[in-house]
Formats: C-alpha cells, sequence, structure tokens
C-alpha cells in the first residue's frame, strides 16, 4: 500500500515543473470547470420459481424472497476542474430514490436495487504529464479484472490509485491499487438492510458471487492493451487481492485477442479470451465444497455492419474440478453472460456455455437511434467430483434500444430474458426445473 502511494506521489512530483497548465489560477481552474449529469427512471421485474424441497422434487413454487418489481429514480451529477499545472479535480455524486416500494420489492432487490440515499462515488486527485495520466481517490474503474458494473441504477465504484500511460507506440500500460469498494446498496455491502453504499473493504468477486461482498486487504493490478498490428488488439491483465473472506490471497489472470478483418460492405470479427484464478479460497463444505483454482477459455466469431444486421456465436468452456473467479467488480463479465441475468453459471466448475447473438440497427432502415438484439444462452454444468447436483441453464433475452432523435440525450431501453434451470439430483436419480423471468425498462437524459 505504501508503494503504490509514493510511487505515485514521485510522479506527480517529477512533472509539476516540467507540464504545462490550461488554467491561468486556480480559481480558474474551478470555474472554467465542467458540469455534467444524468436522470435515470428505472423499472425492474422479475418472477422467480424455485424447488419445493417439502415436496415432491418435481415440484416447484414461487420464490417469494426473489420475486417482485421497483421503480427507482436517480440524479448523477459530474464535475471535473479545468486542469491547473497539470493537476485537476473530479467527483460524482449518485443519488437514488424508490418512491413506491413495497415490502416484496424491497426483499426481492435489497441487494442491488432498493437502497435510496446518495453517495459520493468519485472524488479523485487527477495529474496528466506528457503521456501519464494518475488519479488518487475515489473512482470508476472499467478493466477486465477491476471493473464496477454500471447495470443497476447506482454503479459500481472503488477507491485506490491508478496510472496510465502511453509511451511505448500503440502500447496502454495501466497499474491499479484499490483499498476499498462501492457496491450498489448498503445491503449489499453487509448491512442489515437497503440504503445508499458506502465504500467498505469488501467487494464482489464474481464467480464466488454477484451480490454477496467479501472482506478483502488490498488489491493490485496491472494490464497490457497493444494494438501494433493493424485491426489486433491484445490485452493482459494480472491482479492480486489480499486475505479474500479474511482467509486467503486470490490471483486472477486474463488474456485476450481481439481480431476485426474489414470486408466489402460488413466486418468479421475472431475473439478469443483466456482467464483464471489461482487461491486456497474454498466456499461450501464437504462434498458442497466449491475451490477456485479454475480457467475458463472462450472464443467468438462475429459479423457486423452487414447493411444494419450483426450476429455473433460465442463458446466457452471451464475447467473440470474447479470454478473461476473473474475479478473485482460485477463488471468482469465472461463472453458468454448472457443480457440479464449475466456470468453467474458460465464461470461454474464443469461448465460449458454458448451464446448466439443477432442484431439489428434501425437506422438503415431511416428509424435512427433505434437498436435491437436477441439472444440465446446455453450453460451446462456436468458433475464436479463428488457433488450432488448437476446443472442446465437455457436463457432467451431481447432487447431495444432508442437514442431519441428528437430530444437530444434521452434514451429509452427495454430488456427481457427468460431463463430456464433443470437441476439433476444423483441421490435420488431425480430431475427438477426453475424458472427466472425479468424485465428492465431504463429511462435515462444526460446533460
Amino acid at each position: 500500500m505504501k508503494l503504490a502511494k509514493l510511487s505515485l506521489a514521485a510522479v506527480l512530483v517529477a512533472g509539476i515543473t516540467t507540464s504545462s497548465f490550461a488554467a491561468d489560477t486556480l480559481a480558474d481552474a474551478f470555474s472554467k470547470g465542467k458540469v455534467s449529469g444524468e436522470l435515470r427512471a428505472w423499472y425492474f421485474d422479475k418472477d422467480t420459481e424455485k424447488l419445493n424441497s417439502s415436496t415432491a422434487p418435481t415440484s416447484v413454487i414461487k420464490d417469494t424472497s426473489k420475486t417482485g418489481s421497483i421503480l427507482n429514480t436517480a440524479v448523477v451529477l459530474n464535475y471535473v476542474t479545468d486542469s491547473f499545472y497539470g493537476f485537476s479535480m473530479g467527483a460524482t455524486m449518485q443519488s437514488n430514490y424508490a418512491p413506491f416500494a413495497d415490502t416484496e420489492a424491497k426483499t426481492a432487490f435489497k441487494d442491488d436495487m432498493y437502497g435510496s440515499g446518495a453517495v459520493l462515488s468519485e472524488a479523485y486527485l487527477g495529474y496528466k504529464m506528457k503521456n501519464t495520466t494518475a488519479k488518487i481517490g475515489r473512482q470508476f474503474i472499467s478493466t477486465p479484472l477491476v471493473n464496477g458494473s454500471g447495470s443497476r441504477i447506482v454503479k459500481e465504484s472503488f477507491e485506490g490509485a491508478t496510472i496510465v500511460n502511453t509511451d511505448i507506440p500503440a502500447t496502454t500500460v495501466i497499474a491499479g491499487f484499490v483499498d476499498k469498494f462501492q457496491g450498489r446498496t448498503s445491503y449489499g455491502m453487509g448491512a442489515a438492510e437497503g440504503d445508499a453504499p458506502n465504500f467498505e473493504k469488501r467487494a464482489i468477486f464474481l464467480g464466488v458471487s454477484a451480490s454477496t461482498t467479501y472482506a478483502f486487504d488490498d488489491a493490485y493490478t496491472i494490464a497490457v492493451i497493444n494494438k501494433s498490428i493493424p485491426n489486433l488488439t491484445l490485452t493482459g491483465q494480472y491482479a492480486w487481492v489480499g486475505d479474500v473472506n479474511k482467509v486467503e490471497d486470490v490471483d486472477v489472470f486474463y488474456a485476450e485477442g481481439k481480431y476485426v478483418l474489414p470486408m466489402n460492405g460488413f466486418k468479421l470479427g475472431f475473439d478469443v479470451n483466456y482467464r483464471g484464478s489461482k487461491t486456497d479460497l474454498v466456499t461450501g463444505t464437504g462434498v458442497n465444497a466449491i475451490s477456485y483454482d479454475g480457467t475458463q477459455i472462450a472464443g467468438r466469431v462475429s459479423i457486423s455492419e452487414l447493411a444494419g444486421f450483426g450476429a455473433s456465436l460465442t463458446a466457452a468452456t471451464t475447467s473440470s474440478d474447479d470454478a473461476v473467479i473473474s475479478g473485482m467488480g460485477n463488471g468482469t463479465s465472461s463472453y458468454t453472460a448472457t443480457l440479464v441475468k449475466a456470468s453467474s453459471p458460465s464461470l461454474r466448475a464443469n461448465t460449458d456455455s454458448y451464446r448466439a447473438d443477432f442484431t439489428y440497427d434501425f437506422s438503415k432502415v431511416g428509424i435512427n437511434g433505434l437498436k435491437s438484439i436477441l439472444q440465446y444462452g446455453v450453460a451446462n454444468q456436468d458433475r464436479v467430483k463428488s457433488a450432488q447436483t448437476s446443472a442446465d441453464y437455457t436463457s432467451y433475452a431481447a432487447g431495444v434500444t432508442y437514442a431519441v432523435p428528437a430530444f437530444k440525450g434521452l434514451s429509452l431501453e427495454l430488456q427481457y430474458e427468460k431463463q430456464e434451470i433443470e437441476t439433476t439430483r444423483y441421490s435420488n436419480n431425480t430431475k427438477f426445473t426453475a424458472n427466472l423471468d425479468e424485465l428492465r425498462f431504463r429511462a435515462n437524459y444526460k446533460f
């Protein structure tokens, strides 16, 4: 921790006398700062069925803890000062309020959408010297292994330091240190009831859980992005997290190659991805114990910009005995994550997952701003070691987005996914199914 802070301080001090500055005075830096913001009104509705363990294995009942609907409103305000001797300051406040949330909604969305209040998600000191940019403080981070999700009304954030350098031609080097994490609601951060989240030494580790947070000490990461070869982007990242769940350190790895082949009237895409985790962390006990020394390999073939049409086919497979931790934050998504239900099923041990996407841009027929997607996803988990169950997940999803041309800054989005789960219980050789349906509507106005 001290090394990270001293290194950042050295970068800042070294360039003070050589850096150019945009504002003439410190007062000008504040008066010339930029303000932006967003108004949000989001409606989520979900219906979940589960096995009724007190009756026959094939019987399912409504899961009242995960069934309900909620309307949530939010205001997001951002301010960034002008540059002064290379320095700048930035802040982002997120506030939300669910005016009509009933008891059912508060229970169903307690760890991701119900949490009225405000949080200062960004509050950082920035510095730019030639090809190096540094930030220290609260900030949004978006890398393959450290990534805060924005799919809920309050976006996840981090507290720490980041440095980005582009001195090497066609190469971006990123180094980061994370001390605290801000989730979606206070309940998701370990509180007893839903409220606006705080920054805590707890975080989401996707693959272990998408909603439960675990204590950690500090986290460090380094990433390299290279575009030396035309149309090819290579990415590599490593992250280390100390004392996860106050028990074990976690190492996570990521490598990716993305190649775009321009054709006459369309583009072909070829992507390959590897991620892995190394740790002695174990959750559960006995035959239900889960270890996380796993890997996942994924590939995708796509076609885009074909008279407005696009399509892709993605496949991924995980190691036979161990699950995979994809990283810190819910934004560390796997290739086969589905539109609403996301990555969790595909990161389980001994799982093969697939996803097919079909998209269309309606601007090609004169409806500017309107885009759509149809999606089909499968995640099949075979039996792991002596575990008593295996499970198959099948998802059908659709989405439409509309950036309203007549009202600049206004966008509308509608998403729906139905997920069917079939579980095999080996103790008595029976199968049962469960169904999850979720609808999401988002209205956003940026200014």
